[in-house]
């Protein structure tokens, strides 16, 4: 009896590590799985910008048509292969023809996805893609000096969530995405006051397999009241990107 317990033992522990080990694999996912780079892509986004109203005492959001090009290679100065990608937008109506509005230029390594915007490096995706693994996203971006213009991005600590879980955006669905979670924070904490000062900070990304970004939320503000008027400080902005289709 007693060697007979003995093999079920160990059967229950070998089942026990076997579905362990098929969870955690099935769980993982390569930075390419969700950021595939390729030249000749093209995404096409809503996007919704929050910009300031007049004399700044206003939010207001405008809507265009973006469209992210990946129109090259090139090798940086650290001899990696780069991706330069193009951004056009339109009006919505698509009555207007398409506009340049700014260059990117995206790095993949085994271990990061280096992505830079307006002169700030990102570090966008970082290996492993499992869930809740964390890292500082803006690790090459100067926040602490005197003569930063974003210290709001301060220690900002990147986590993915919701791996392998659907996502919708618009009228589709994507069945297998990854969430990136920037930041979600509003200091002091509480409903806006036009009388009191508030910041607002707010970052997260979706990226779905075998496609890529497909949705990205970014707000940042600043209610300050002092000296008056009250108003939203200059730099305050949104961005919010919608995929509507890719090729």
């Amino acid at each position: 009896m007693k060697k007979l317990l003995n093999v079920l033992l160990v059967f229950f522990l070998f089942v026990v590590v076997g579905c362990k080990k098929e969870t955690e694999t099935l769980n993982v996912g390569t930075l390419n799985d969700y950021y595939p780079l390729a030249v000749g892509k093209t995404f096409l986004y809503r996007l919704d910008s929050t910009v300031l109203g007049s004399f700044g005492s206003s939010l207001a959001v405008k809507s265009f048509h973006a469209k992210d090009s990946v129109e090259s290679t090139f090798t940086d100065n650290q001899g990696r292969i780069s991706y330069r990608i193009f951004r056009f937008i339109r009006d919505t109506a698509g009555l207007k023809t398409w506009q340049s509005a700014a260059t990117f230029v995206a790095t993949p390594t085994r271990q990061n996805v280096e992505f830079i915007d307006n002169n700030f490096r990102f570090l966008k995706l970082h290996a492993p893609v499992t869930e809740g693994n964390t890292w500082k996203g803006h690790s090459y971006i100067d926040t602490k000096s005197l003569n930063t213009t974003v210290g709001y991005l301060d220690e900002w600590q990147y986590e993915y969530k919701d791996l392998g879980q659907p996502f919708k955006v618009l009228n589709r669905i994507y069945d297998n995405t990854v969430t990136v979670f920037q930041q979600d924070e509003t200091t002091p904490s509480g409903p806006f006051d036009r009388n009191n000062y508030q910041q607002r900070n707010l970052g997260t990304e979706v990226y779905a397999k075998g496609v890529g970004m497909i949705y990205k939320e970014f707000l940042h503000w600043t209610w300050q009241t002092t000296p008056p008027p009250a108003k939203y400080e200059d730099g305050s902005y949104g961005i919010r990107l919608s995929l509507m289709s890719y090729k």
